[in-house]
């Protein structure tokens, strides 16, 4: 659990972070959104002291931050950031390997865990471990980034617009890739972007930030059907808000059990916007929907997903 209380800093009399006071679940994956200025990367870099709070309190794991050592600190709390700050010299492995090497790991639990780390994101150690950065394209340059913030198992991982430099394929491949290990390893994230689809598509929970205050807190349906204020309702969407509740919802929320229809079914678990560029294609107004071994539960209609 991260606990922010009434934490406040200023740059040259301007406060960035005013009074802020936010609670962070044990396991969750928490987006810090907001417009740019609003404090989110500076809230981040306070966690791990890498920037200074002026007044309040932060604690991880119940303690406050300013009682451990910063370089302590930061060995228990991993970071990934937009330009990855890989060493260039240094091969993949050696990169990965950072951490657990200043706590003087065994040399072989370090391999392990190299060699764990590059499956987990996907990169065949044999192929990967000896290259060195410039031989990696930008999402495993990414990729690298995250093993290397994962490589001591830290309580938490902070990240600070990681995949905002990639092209837009590269990046939505990371996200999933993101996703699916936070699921796998349940470790608690903190992940700093200004998109609203990126916050939809990874959070559990959405903090938004208003000139350095909580706007918001709330999971991605909170946010988008029952904003606090204008300033939510207009940065999650607007007229548009409605479009981004479908990519929410699935065609399992809006199932008509035991109906049929033809065509090659979606599954339970398809999106409703992706239920309705299915029906778009098929020139339909009505899906058959199935399990996730293929036996058949119902359908979906047009009407469904507007209701």
């Amino acid at each position: 659990m991260i606990e922010i209380d009434s934490v406040s800093k200023a740059y040259d009399g301007r406060r960035v972070v005013d009074e802020l006071s936010l609670t962070i679940p044990e396991g969750s994956f928490c987006v810090l959104l907001g417009p740019s200025g609003c404090g989110k990367s500076t809230t981040l870099r306070m966690i791990n002291r890498l920037v200074a709070f002026d007044s309040g309190t932060i604690r991880v794991g119940g303690e406050d931050v300013r009682r451990v050592a910063p370089e302590q600190l930061r060995r228990r709390i991993g970071y990934a950031i937009q330009s990855t700050g890989l060493f260039p010299h240094w091969r993949v492995e050696d990169n990965i390997a950072t951490v657990p090497r200043l706590l003087d790991w065994p040399r072989a639990r370090v391999q392990d865990r190299v060699s764990e780390l590059l499956e987990l994101l996907h990169l065949d150690p044999a192929t990967y471990r000896a290259k060195y950065p410039h031989q990696l394209s930008g999402g495993e340059q990414q990729r690298v980034g995250v093993a290397r913030a994962l490589a001591a198992d830290p309580e938490l991982l902070l990240m600070d617009e990681p995949f905002a430099a990639v092209d837009p394929v590269t990046r939505a491949v990371l996200q999933t890739e993101i996703v699916r290990i936070q699921r796998a390893t349940k470790k608690t994230i903190v992940f700093v972007t200004h998109d609203i689809e990126e916050a939809l598509i990874l959070a559990s929970d959405i903090a938004i930030l208003e000139r350095g205050h909580l706007a918001q807190w709330g999971t991605p349906l909170d946010l988008l059907e029952r904003p606090a204020s204008a300033f939510v309702g207009e940065f999650v969407g607007g007229g548009s808000s409605g479009l981004k509740l479908l990519s929410l919802r699935t065609v399992a929320d809006r199932l008509r059990p035991g109906e049929t229809a033809a065509g090659e079914p979606v599954p339970m678990d398809t999106s409703l916007r992706d239920a309705f560029a299915q029906m778009a294609a098929r020139h339909s107004d009505r899906l058959p929907v199935s399990d996730a071994a293929g036996r058949p539960l119902g359908t979906v209609t047009l009407a469904d997903l507007v209701r």
